[in-house]
C-alpha cells in the first residue's frame, strides 16, 4: 500500500464538527489546501462520476466537479472531512454530514440522486471504486444472534420515536398510492388491502407473517378477512406493541404475535407473507427461508413476499448499513429465486412499486421534518441529522433506481389453484368475502396503546 494510502488508513475514525474548533479564521487554522489533497479529490469525484455539485472547501477555495450546473453546494469545513470523504466516500459522508464537518446547500433529495446517477454512469468497475467497495464495504452476518442485535439497533430505540412521523397505524414498510394525490394513510390502508387479496385470504383460513413489525398487517388481515394469523418478530418492542393493540381491538384471539426467529415458524399455514423482512435475511440464509416455508405451506397454499431489492446484485450503501440498517443486503430478483427454486416453489406475480417507495418517504421525510424537535428531545442534533439524510437518501435512491420495491406472489409449484387473470386485484371492496366494517371496529382498531 502507498505511504499516503497507509497515512489516510491511520487517520481519526470520524471528522471534527467546525463547532469544536477555536474562534479564529479557519484557514489559518486548518492551512490551506494542499497540491496532493486537490489531486486526491480529483480522483474521488471522477470514482463517483464528476457529480453536478460544486464543492466549498474550508479555506474558500471551490471545484466545479461537472459542466453541468450544480444542483447543491457542498460545504466541507475541514481537512480530516475532506480525508475521510477522499478514503470512502460512500461512508464517511454520511458521518461527516452527521457531525456537521460536511454541510449540504440546497435540496438534500436532488443532490442525493444526482450522486446516485452519477455513481450509476460511472459503475463499479473503476481501481478506486472496486477497491472501495471490495475491500471496506463487507456485509454484516444475519445469524440468529447477529439478527437480534441488528433489530435492536434500528427498530427498538423507541416506540414513540416512529410514532411522531409514521401513519396512525405505524406501518413502516412501502404504501400503495392508488392515485398520486392519496395521504398517506389511505396508501398504507391500500398496500394492505393489496396484499391481502393478492394472497386471495378467504375467511377461516390461516396465515403465518414472517417479520410483522408493530403488528399493522396481521390485525388488519384478522379483521378485515376473518382470517387466524400467527405473526413473528425479534423486535421485543414491537411484540410488546403489537400485542397491546390486539388487546385493545378484541382480536388476540385471531392474531398471536410470537417473539422469534422466522427460522423458528412451526406449524401449517394455507397463506404465508412477509413485508419487508427479506432485506434483513441475507443471501446466506433465502434456502433456509425457503425451507420454512416449503414446511409450513399447504398443498394449495400461496405466498408474498415484500421486500427493498436492486436491478442488480450489489451492497447496500455502507453508510447506510453500517449507521442506520445493519445488515441490510437488498436482493436482486435473481438472488431472490435462491428462496423459490430449490424448494420447488412457483413465482405467479411479480410487481415493482419502486416509484410508490419514493412517494412513502417522502412523506415520511415531511412528517420528520416536522417533528424534528421532538426527535432532537429524545436523541439529540446529530441523531436528527443522521435520519434527515437516512430518509433523503432513500427517496433519492429510489428515484434514481438505484433501489427497487419487490412484490412476488407464489405457490406450490404443484398446485392449479391459481387465478385465472388479475382481476381480484382491483375489483371493488364490495365483492371481497371479508369481515364487516363497523363503526366500533374502527374505533378499536384506533385506540391509542
Amino acid at each position: 500500500m502507498k505511504d499516503r494510502e497507509k497515512e489516510l488508513l491511520s487517520a481519526p475514525s470520524g471528522p471534527r464538527s467546525i463547532r469544536s474548533r477555536e474562534t479564529g479564521d479557519p484557514a489559518r487554522a486548518q492551512g490551506r489546501v494542499s497540491a496532493i489533497e486537490r489531486r486526491l479529490l480529483a480522483y474521488m469525484l471522477d470514482a463517483i462520476g464528476n457529480p453536478p455539485v460544486q464543492l466549498v472547501l474550508w479555506d474558500g477555495e471551490r471545484f466545479n466537479c461537472s459542466r453541468l450546473s450544480p444542483v447543491a453546494r457542498v460545504h466541507v469545513h475541514d481537512r480530516s472531512a475532506l480525508l475521510h470523504l477522499i478514503l470512502d466516500p460512500e461512508l464517511y459522508f454520511g458521518d461527516a454530514y452527521t457531525n456537521g464537518g460536511i454541510e449540504v446547500e440546497g435540496d438534500l433529495v436532488g443532490f442525493l440522486e444526482g450522486i446516485y446517477r452519477s455513481m450509476a454512469r460511472a459503475g463499479a468497475n473503476r481501481p478506486l471504486r472496486k477497491f472501495l467497495l471490495s475491500w471496506f464495504h463487507r456485509p454484516c452476518s444475519t445469524a440468529i444472534a447477529e439478527a437480534r442485535d441488528n433489530i435492536y439497533s434500528h427498530y427498538d430505540i423507541s416506540n414513540e420515536f416512529y410514532r411522531l412521523w409514521l401513519d396512525e397505524r405505524m406501518v413502516y414498510t412501502c404504501a400503495y398510492f392508488p392515485s398520486p394525490e392519496a395521504t398517506l394513510e389511505q396508501a398504507q390502508i391500500a398496500k394492505m388491502h393489496h396484499v391481502c387479496r393478492k394472497l386471495r385470504l378467504r375467511q377461516g383460513e390461516s396465515v403465518v407473517e414472517a417479520g410483522c413489525g408493530w403488528g399493522s398487517l396481521a390485525l388488519f388481515m384478522a379483521r378485515h378477512y376473518g382470517v387466524r394469523v400467527r405473526a413473528y418478530n425479534i423486535s421485543r418492542e414491537q411484540i410488546a406493541y403489537a400485542r397491546r393493540q390486539a388487546e385493545l381491538q378484541g382480536l388476540d384471539s385471531r392474531v398471536e404475535f410470537v417473539e422469534d426467529d422466522y427460522r423458528n415458524i412451526t406449524g401449517a399455514c394455507d397463506a404465508f407473507v412477509s413485508v419487508g423482512m427479506l432485506e434483513h435475511v441475507g443471501q446466506r440464509y433465502y434456502r433456509s427461508l425457503g425451507k420454512v416455508i416449503n414446511r409450513v405451506l399447504t398443498a394449495d397454499g400461496r405466498g408474498l413476499i415484500h421486500s427493498i431489492g436492486r436491478i442488480r446484485p450489489g451492497q447496500m450503501n455502507a453508510w447506510i448499513e453500517k449507521r442506520i440498517f445493519p445488515g441490510a443486503a437488498p436482493p436482486s430478483l435473481a438472488e431472490m429465486m435462491e428462496i423459490f427454486e430449490p424448494v420447488g416453489l412457483a413465482v405467479l406475480d411479480v410487481e415493482n412499486l419502486r416509484l410508490h417507495y419514493a412517494r412513502t418517504l417522502e412523506h415520511w421525510l415531511r412528517r420528520f421534518n416536522r417533528a424534528e424537535a421532538g426527535v432532537e428531545e429524545m436523541f439529540d442534533a446529530r441523531f436528527v441529522r443522521a435520519w434527515r439524510l437516512y430518509l433523503a437518501g432513500s427517496i433519492a435512491a429510489f428515484l434514481s433506481s438505484d433501489l427497487q420495491l419487490f412484490q412476488v406472489v407464489f405457490n406450490r409449484g404443484s398446485s392449479n389453484e391459481v387465478p385465472w387473470t388479475r382481476e381480484h386485484l382491483y375489483r371493488d371492496r364490495a365483492g371481497e368475502k371479508s369481515a364487516p366494517d363497523t363503526e366500533e371496529a374502527a374505533a378499536r382498531e384506533h385506540a391509542p396503546v
